[in-house]
Parts: C-alpha cells; structure tokens; sequence
C-alpha cells in the first residue's frame, strides 16, 4: 500500500487511490466540483489542484492516482491562488443570480421568492416560517414597510412588481397561530433598554437562540415612537398586540412604565450578560465607564465603547423606515450572540452573490416562463388578499434567485476563496435561458461548467437521447441532441442529474 505525504502529514492508502479520497480519509479537505463518488474522474474546473513538492507542478487530485513516496502541498499559498483563479475563471461566464435583486434590497434579508413558491403552491404556513426565519414583526411590516424590495422586483421591467408586501402580510394573517421553534435555554439573560421596533426584533432573535431576554420600556406601551406614531387605519392597533403576544410566548419578559436611570442600568451587568440599547433618537445615552461623552457604535458589530453593551436603531441615527430598524434590531442580535457564544462581537455577513445584472428584452420572455401572465392582483378588502389572490399574485414572481442556493458548489468555493467575480469577465455575457419542459427539472445552460456528470448519469440510466457536449473549445455546451426535448432527454435520470450538478444549471423545478 502507498504512503504519501499531504501537508507534512503521512497517509497510507489502498492502490488505485486518487489524491482527493486520500486526502479525505486523513480528514485534509479539497475542494471539488466535477468529481462524484462513482463517476468518471475527468477534471475540468481544476478547483482540486494540489502541488507536486518534488516538481512545483499543479496537479488535479480528483483524477490523479497516488504514487508512493509523494509529497503533496494543499494548503500553501501558491495552491489556494490557483483555485481562486480556477474559480473565477468558471465564473467569468456563469450568468445566473445566486440572491434575487428582491432579497439583496431587503435590509431584513427575507427570501422572498421562497415565500412566494411556498405561497403558490398553498403551503402557507411554510410561507410564514420562512418569513420569521428572517423577520421579527411580520404582521406589522406587512402594513408599514416601504417595501425597497419592490423597487427592484424584475418583474417591474414586464409590467408591475409583484406585491411582496401584501404576501408577506397575508402569510402572517393566514399562519398568526406559527410559533418559530426556539434552541434549547443556554442560561445567559439579555437586557434590552426600549421596546420600538428595533428592541423587539433584537428580543425575537435572541429568543430564538435560547437567550432569556428581558424589555425595559419607559413608556406605558411597547411600539416606540416609530410604530406609535403610525395612524390606526394604516397599522391596526391589534397587529401590534398580536406581535408582543407571539415575543411573550416565546419568553420575553416586558417591562412596561419603567425607565432605566443611570444608576440602575449601572448595576444591570449584575443580572444580565450583555445590554442593547435601543431606547430611540431621545433616548438616554448610557454607558458603564465614567468620564465616556456621547455613544460610540463600532459599525457592523454595534458594539458600544463600553462591554458588554450594544446599541441599534434610532439611537445610533433616526430610522424613517421600520423594515431597516427591524433589521438593525437582527444584526445586533446576532453580533450580541457572537459575543457570548465566542467572546466577540461579529457583523453579520451576507455569502458570495453572483450578479450578472439588467435582464435584457429577449431574456423577460425566459423568465416570465415560470410566472402567471398580467399585472399585479389587486385585493379587494382593505385586510389584504383572499387565499386565491395571494396565491395568484405569487404565482405572477418569476423566481431570479437560484434554486441551489444553499448547495451550490461553485458559490460554496466562491465564498471560500473570496474570489474577484469580474477578473475573467471579457465581452458581452451570454443570455440567459431556462428549459422548463419536464416534469421535475429545469435547466439553465448558462449556468453550467461542462463537468459532464449529467451526460455519464443519463448513459448509465440507459437514456436513448440524454445529454451531450456540442461545439468544441470555449463554445462547448451540456445539451440535448438531435433537437430533442429536455422531458425526451431524462426520463429516469432527471432527479439523479439535478442532485449530482454542482450549480444551478440543472435544479428540481420546485
């Protein structure tokens, strides 16, 4: 049997063995896109390189055969420099968004073209989970938010964007009895100074991440000025109720009519981990350190000057908009627990995102494929939409992100190698098309690497068409031949081709 080095470090494997399930046995990661267990190791996105100590030589370790006595480097900074730029040259042609312009707007992070498949197919409650997942006070921005996801909704460039806002609060009205699960109690207690939109969305959150949370509200209701301040008929005054209700039966402790002196936030530190301050643009700057004027907020983190003391919303610059203070509320939710789970304070961060920016005319009519044709469903009850309208307007959004957004392989390395998306990107992209024509797989050759693994998958499942290379160099395409359909090409293997494509381009429909 072999023995090899990888790293400084001896591996003794089974004859035959290529470098990548060596170096997997032993615990050493490589990356990999075009290799899967059981297929032909022909390399093509050269995202496996490891170098060759005796000779400097950059080999692919998917389809490379140990030999004994190697001495392999896979972590040293020349090896990682060639992966990026193996990735950043399969994604100088990728044309494919991995966020919809609609999430990216969405200060709050909402995956919203989840919610409105999860819609259209009348899976609401499904809808509502993946709402709260991101959003504390779903039923009180379906009322006020001024929805910045609209604003950039592709489907304004056909005829009018699609009514997020209306969907998001028909999922709260239709599933109000959701209740988010919440991680098991870690025994640490978080203050929060001011129960505005920002206080109560920073208390959602670490509720739901088995934090014991606890609301000092100086007035004699929550809300803050921000909510409050909103006319009855444009927020009804039970929305907000229902709200604080759902906070309390996940935990929280709300102390209305008690504003927090100076003296007895000093001795809060006593009976709590860590402090937010989200008390709004009057609210009393505190801070634990004497001889400190003003607040000073690192930004990101929202970690204050003093420790263990946070600070969003208004306090840190007056918030118009409720969407970006429910948000703000979030972040500082997560860096607070960064802060007591690994003993620093984080900004949240958004994953790689792959934008290939304005659709072009040809390239409406592929995505419209997806959607209902019209404009934009109006409801007819001041309440908002009817089952069948929500389930219409859903049905009108022509699905921009990606459907392997969590198990993309190139977005995975990507993110990993923090790549530079336009160092390849020469001349005109190419334009976007989208094969909907079988009953569980849809096909976006723009987005694929040419691996191949669909092409040996379908031959081995015996398909009489199946797919095929067509062209040859750079113009080279995974298609099907003799101009056949795709629903002609996979009959067996669609399921089997979709799970084993390493991005996007071929994705199960629903």
């Amino acid at each position: 049997m072999p023995t090899i080095k990888i790293d400084n470090q001896s591996i003794t494997v089974a004859e035959g063995s290529s470098i990548l399930n060596a170096a997997r046995s032993a615990g050493i990661e490589i990356p990999s896109m075009c290799y899967l267990d059981g297929c032909s190791n022909h390399p093509s996105c050269m995202v496996c390189m490891v170098k060759n100590n005796a000779n400097q030589q950059m080999i692919p370790s998917c389809a490379t055969k140990v030999v004994d006595g190697m001495d392999l480097a896979s972590e040293d900074a020349e090896v990682k420099e060639a992966r990026k730029e193996a990735i950043e040259l399969l994604m100088s042609d990728h044309v494919g968004d991995c966020e919809a312009p609609c999430r990216v707007a969405c200060p709050a992070y909402m995956d919203i073209p989840k919610m409105n498949r999860f819609i259209a197919n009348n899976q609401f409650d499904k809808a509502l989970k993946i709402v709260k997942e991101e959003i504390a006070l779903p039923g009180i921005l379906g009322y006020v938010c001024s929805a910045p996801c609209e604003k950039v909704c592709r489907r304004k460039d056909v005829d009018q964007a699609v009514s997020i806002c209306l969907l998001k609060r028909f999922s709260d009205e239709e599933a109000k009895e959701y209740l988010p699960e919440k991680k098991k109690a870690n025994g640490k207690k978080v203050a929060v100074i001011g129960a505005g939109p920002a206080g109560l969305s920073a208390a959602y959150h670490l509720l739901l991440n088995g934090y014991g949370c606890e609301i000092f509200e100086k007035e004699d209701k929550a809300g803050g000025s921000l909510l409050n301040s909103i006319e009855n008929d444009e927020l009804p005054g039970d929305i907000l109720v229902r709200e604080i209700e759902t906070l309390k039966q996940l935990g929280l402790v709300l102390n209305i009519n008690q504003k927090i002196t100076r003296e007895q936030f000093t001795s809060l530190p006593q009976d709590f981990d860590a402090i937010i301050l989200a008390n709004g643009a009057n609210g009393e700057v505190f801070d634990l350190e004497k001889g400190k004027s003003g607040l000073q907020v690192e930004v990101g983190t929202y970690a204050t000057s003093s420790s263990k003391v946070f600070a969003c919303g208004s306090i840190i610059r007056a918030q118009k908009m409720a969407v970006k203070a429910v948000a703000m509320g979030k972040e500082a939710a997560w860096s607070v627990h960064e802060f007591l789970s690994a003993g620093k304070a984080k900004a949240t961060e958004r994953l790689f995102n792959s934008r290939f920016g304005t659709l072009r005319k040809e390239e409406l009519a592929e995505y419209l494929k997806e959607s209902l044709e019209g404009n934009r469903v109006e409801a007819k009850s001041p309440k908002g939409y009817t089952k069948q309208e929500a389930i219409e307007e859903a049905k009108r959004c022509m699905h921009c992100d990606c459907r392997k957004l969590d198990n993309c392989r190139l977005r995975d390395c990507a993110e990993e190698y923090k790549i530079d998306r336009r160092r390849f990107a020469l001349g005109e992209r190419n334009s976007v098309v989208k094969y909907i024509n079988h009953d569980s797989v849809i096909y976006e050759p723009e987005k694929c690497i040419k691996c191949g693994l669909c092409i040996e998958i379908a031959e081995r499942h015996g398909e009489k068409t199946g797919l095929t290379n067509i062209g040859r160099g750079f113009t080279v395409k995974v298609a099907v031949p003799f101009k056949q359909e795709l629903n002609e090409a996979l009959k067996i293997a669609g399921r089997e081709c979709a799970e084993a494509c390493p991005t996007g381009a071929l994705s199960m429909n629903n």
